[in-house]
């Protein structure tokens, strides 16, 4: 508790300014509740969190373990981004059904479609562990995991569908207990056509003005106990104990907004060395393979619409990243983070001699550290880029490695069937969205790359190979390697798995141990993992430790500086106001965009800004009925100053009453720097307008039994369209 009391001191005392830098954890928004009421907020921090009555933070979900959603309605409806439900939409989408191109609404519940491994996870309560913890997490490491896993299995004691982790904050300055309850019976509901839920494509990704209709629907399922199940066809849709009020009032220019979400990763107290290393070595080498990659498929997925919808989600993941870290280095290098890094360090430094703190040294014993780990952090980096965003053939070939190497143990436990069963099923969906000619022309080119970046001592094994067979012409190795490689061939991979199921071993033992790809993929994960990984932790984990005190440090020598701790995927709420901007000289930006700018925006038969014509009457026609704003347009975004980050994809805009005002989906370009440094005349997150989702939902798709579930305010009262106001589920 006496932590806790500081650390709420802490908070309160530094905001001797207004601000809106922060994603705030929500058990300490009592520090900055006065703030946040000033800004004109209607709510309390109790409102917003709390384990003692219904509150705001039940209705939000972590959606798919990377986004956010919000439940909109008693039945479990989820609102989340179209960018977030992506990856289900394709999954579903064939040629004779192309979700993606035309949109998808199911008419009943009947007709919404079950998504494998995907999970809607709530959070039941946020506890403050520290006291228990701090004093063990650097001085007896094996003390403290003991008391963590105490620590939950007192409190998970008697829970029967609910999880518990414990995760470190401000570099294990804190440390909470977060119980959760996930339900993994999640159902796609409803999405526009692509040409609205990614309306701008590439070209406006992380750009303003955005005319983005970026939303998708969802619902849990639960039992009849309505409690989370694994998917059957007789669940009933969750009986949400608390949905968000959707408001049709707008938003105008300095109006409070808040954020409310699970912001994914942020790294504000990196040192100048840690900059450095982002801006001079891992964006450029993570820009130059992205942009090699999505050269190859861009221009694939406008050959044929089998390959688009095939790549279509594997091109938005690639793509995302890569036009973010564009945006991130030119707002780094613009704001010249690297060099005010290092005036920090020098204050840091200076104040910690005059109060005589051993601590002074912490600054160049990090920085000296990171440089010491640059080349491992790099080939990490190298790693993650060509493993899981390169060629597919290698993960997909070392995926089957567990089945065949730990055939004899996955029987004695009873577990074989189930998991050829599964590997079945994935070869099937594998090959259902692969081409290999596209895979083979991306071997080519991240390999190049991939060995002109990493030192070479850290390179899998099997590279090795390329140099000493191949004299390093990697499209000669690549051709042996997939020519000879069996897991090209569907139907021979159907075979193995077969006689794996009848107990023929021998033979593919032999076949796996000689085959070209699947040793490549084993080479990179045993690689990284022998080469790589240790180094890379032992240097981090020292880094960690030192961190732990350079940040403590902080907030005693600088007492009036904005604290918060870095995001790590937990629950966060971020407040601001609507709000345009200037980010450049002779640029002003207003805070909102309208229907009249994606008809200007239209381009018939283009990749990003084409519409359907149907779309394209509709909007023509101004006819917005009680889904336009006062001006009598259609607001389509907005912007504000709220501090989001990747994860905050799909979480609620609310406003001063907690009312649903928007979906936030975006950040500007001139933003995508806050991650390490945030600057609140450049920092702004963008917003789809709940009205212009409505205006899909309703006039567009006709999916009007969708609009009849959700709880609409107009001005004070509810209209009598609504089935219920806030409530608790009987």
């Amino acid at each position: 508790m006496y932590r806790r009391i500081v650390l709420l001191l802490l908070i309160a005392l530094s905001f001797n300014v207004r601000a809106t830098e922060g994603m705030w954890i929500p058990t300490l928004l009592e520090a900055v509740e006065s703030d946040m009421q000033s800004f004109g907020c209607e709510l309390s921090a109790e409102d917003i969190y709390s384990v003692n009555k219904s509150s705001l933070k039940d209705a939000i979900v972590h959606f798919g373990g990377g986004c956010t959603a919000e439940v909109i309605s008693s039945q479990g409806l989820l609102l989340t981004n179209h960018h977030c439900g992506y990856s289900q939409i394709q999954s579903h989408s064939s040629l004779e059904n192309d979700y993606l191109k035309n949109g998808f609404w199911a008419k009943n519940f009947g007709e919404e479609l079950p998504n494998k491994g995907l999970t809607a996870t709530f959070i039941v309560e946020m506890m403050d562990v520290s006291d228990a913890l701090i004093d063990l997490a650097f001085s007896n490491p094996e003390a403290f995991e003991k008391k963590k896993a105490e620590l939950i299995a007192e409190r998970l004691k008697g829970s029967a569908f609910e999880e518990a982790v414990i995760r470190p904050f401000n570099y294990g300055n804190s440390y909470f207990m977060i119980i959760t309850k996930t339900f993994s019976d999640v159902r796609l509901v409803g999405a526009p056509p692509s040409a609205v839920g990614k309306f701008g494509g590439d070209t406006d990704n992380w750009v303003w003005p955005r005319h983005t209709g970026d939303f998708s629907m969802f619902r849990i399922y639960a039992n009849d106990k309505n409690e989370p199940a694994e998917y059957k066809e007789n669940n009933q849709p969750y009986e949400a104990p608390r949905h968000l009020e959707v408001s049709l009032n707008g938003v105008k220019e300095g109006d409070f907004t808040m954020v409310f979400g699970f912001p994914g990763r942020t790294e504000q107290h990196l040192l100048s060395t840690q900059v450095e290393y982002v801006v001079e070595r891992a964006n450029p080498m993570r820009l130059a393979m992205r942009e090699a990659s999505l050269d190859i498929i861009d221009r694939a997925m406008r050959s044929s619409d089998k390959i688009r919808i095939q790549y279509a989600a594997k091109q938005s993941g690639i793509s995302n990243a890569y036009k973010k870290w564009i945006g991130q280095n030119k707002g780094l290098i613009e704001l010249k983070a690297i060099d005010q890094k290092k005036e920090l360090e020098k204050s840091y430094v200076k104040l910690a001699e005059v109060k005589g703190l051993e601590a002074a040294e912490l600054p160049a014993q990090i920085n000296a550290l990171a440089l010491k780990n640059h080349d491992y952090q790099l080939a990490r980096d190298g790693f993650i880029e060509w493993y899981y965003y390169g060629p597919e053939l290698p993960s997909f070939a070392w995926g089957f490695n567990d089945v065949i190497n730990n055939y004899e143990v996955l029987k004695e436990k009873g577990e074989l069937e189930g998991r050829i069963a599964a590997m079945k099923a994935a070869n099937k969906a594998f090959f259902k969205d692969y081409n290999q000619e596209i895979d083979e022309k991306i071997f080519d080119v991240l390999t190049e790359l991939y060995v002109q970046h990493i030192r070479k001592d850290l390179q899998p094994n099997a590279f090795s190979v390329l140099q000493d067979k191949f004299k390093g012409e990697v499209k000669a190795y690549r051709q042996m390697a997939y020519k000879k490689s069996i897991f090209t061939n569907e139907k021979e991979l159907d075979n193995m798995l077969n006689d794996l199921a009848q107990g023929n071993t021998k033979k593919w033992k032999k076949k796996l141990a000689k085959d070209p790809i699947f040793k490549i993929g084993e080479s990179f994960v045993s690689g990284y993992y022998a080469k790589v990984r240790p180094t890379y932790n032992e240097l981090n984990g020292e880094i960690e430790e030192k961190m732990h005190h350079y940040v403590k440090n902080m907030m005693l020598l600088f007492p009036n500086k904005t604290y918060w701790s870095d995001a790590n995927s937990t629950l966060r709420l971020t407040y601001g106001k609507a709000e345009g901007s200037t980010p450049r000289d002779g640029i002003v930006y207003k805070s909102f965009t309208t229907a009249d700018g994606i008809i200007e925006k239209y381009i018939p038969g283009d990749a990003d800004f084409d519409l359907p014509a149907d779309l394209v009457a509709l909007l023509s026609k101004e006819d917005y009925g009680i889904y336009a704003a006062e001006d009598g347009e259609l607001h389509v975004c907005f912007t504000g100053s709220n501090h989001t980050t990747g994860g905050n994809s799909g979480s609620p805009a609310l406003n001063s009453k907690g009312q649903l005002i928007g979906l936030n989906f975006d950040r500007t370009w001139e933003s995508t720097m806050s991650d390490i440094l945030f600057d609140p005349v450049r920092c702004r997150n963008i917003m789809v307008d709940i009205r212009y989702i409505l205006f899909i939902v309703d006039k567009y798709a006709n999916a009007q039994r969708l609009i009849d579930e959700m709880t609409l305010v107009v001005g004070e009262e509810l209209p009598e369209m609504e089935i219920a106001p806030l409530e608790m589920a009987k």
